[in-house]
């Protein structure tokens, strides 16, 4: 497994994307998979084989994904980056290549390597990615592309050719919860515009519900102008992210989890864990969130933007029954059955690489 080098594979992750990977790692060795995960240095992933290249993610900080802007006028240092990660990789033999880094340079590397590959796609399209798969697919053996929901398989299926969704999941048995209510509101996840930190706070406000959040500088001069800034207002508390275990207690002891993304989010990791948490999830209607929250069940949707509607939202979570909360991420959203289908899908890769070999 290809990690994205613009940050390490650890507590407290970076993101969803990053989360997701180790679990998705974790999971596959407790089935008996050997599994080498391409990370950044200081990586740390239960179970499986970290192998350390030498990349020090600080030195990639201008990489970071940032909703709209523009790419970095000079590409070098992060192309120089992963063809070391591939290098390495190249002299390794593996029936799989996982390449879970969001990003061109590392699609690019790809091609041509001897496993099969398969590039799961955890953002919205973006010019240079959509590029480098075009370029990908015209290969003599052009990999397989997956995404992460249903509504990011047709925002992406407008520029490339998608084989299939591969969803994330949760390790609910993991993660407690309680048919209790819980007190005042939630927002974690990074401090950038798009992911809805500064509305988290104006619907909470309006609402008349205290909210903690949790989230780390991701964009320094957003997270210190809107974020940082609010905390002084009554009822707002401003935390440093934390690991996902004590995440999941103060989750499961919140009233409800606010996810007023400003974009089309790819899946929605912090939803999903909020359900096994048993904790309902106020949300925009847009992006993956569609797909894993049950409007009137498990939280309320919302038009994007409309905080009157999402404030109105949270004061109606207490009529929501907990219990169905979890229930519906025990059946729905477990990583057992995320688990079940990236192994079908290698099995798949498997058969037909060696079809194409004996052929």
């Amino acid at each position: 497994m290809i990690a994205s080098l613009v940050s390490p594979i650890r507590e407290p992750q970076c993101g969803g994307a990053q989360s997701f990977l180790a679990d998705l790692a974790t999971g596959l060795a407790i089935r008996g998979h050997e599994v080498d995960v391409f990370a950044a240095s200081g990586s740390e992933v239960e179970g499986a084989r970290v192998v350390d290249v030498g990349i020090d993610s600080s030195t990639l900080h201008e990489f970071l994904y940032r909703a709209g802007a523009p790419p970095p006028l000079d590409p070098a240092p992060f192309v120089a980056a992963y063809a070391r990660v591939f290098d390495a990789l190249g002299g390794r033999t593996y029936d799989v290549v996982h390449n879970h880094a969001f990003d061109a340079p590392a699609i690019r590397c790809a091609v041509g390597i001897a496993a099969p590959v398969i590039h799961t796609l955890h953002l919205p399209p973006e010019g240079s990615v959509v590029d480098a798969l075009r370029d990908a697919s015209r290969a003599h053996h052009p990999p397989v592309v997956a995404t992460v929901s249903r509504a990011q398989a047709d925002a992406w299926r407008r520029f490339v050719k998608i084989d299939t969704v591969l969803r994330v999941g949760v390790a609910t048995e993991r993660i407690p919860w309680s048919a209790t209510r819980g007190q005042g509101a939630v927002f974690a996840g990074r401090f950038s515009p798009e992911k809805g930190a500064v509305d988290a706070i104006a619907i909470a406000r309006r609402a008349g519900m205290t909210i903690d959040l949790y989230g780390d500088a991701y964009d320094g001069g957003y997270a210190e102008r809107e974020v940082h800034a609010a905390g002084g207002q009554p009822g707002v508390s401003v935390h440093s992210a934390v690991e996902r275990a004590a995440l999941w207690r103060v989750i499961g002891g919140a009233a409800a989890v606010l996810c007023p993304a400003g974009w089309d989010e790819p899946f929605g990791l912090v939803a999903a864990e909020a359900q096994a948490c048993s904790t309902p999830v106020v949300a925009y209607r847009r992006g993956g969130l569609q797909d894993i929250i049950i409007d009137g069940v498990t939280g309320f949707l919302v038009a994007p933007g409309d905080v009157d509607a999402a404030a109105s939202a949270l004061c109606r979570v207490t009529e929501l029954d907990r219990t169905g909360c979890r229930r519906h991420a025990e059946v729905h959203l477990d990583i057992e059955a995320v688990l079940d289908a990236h192994e079908r899908v290698y099995r798949g890769i498997l058969t037909s690489a060696l079809a194409t070999t004996h052929g």
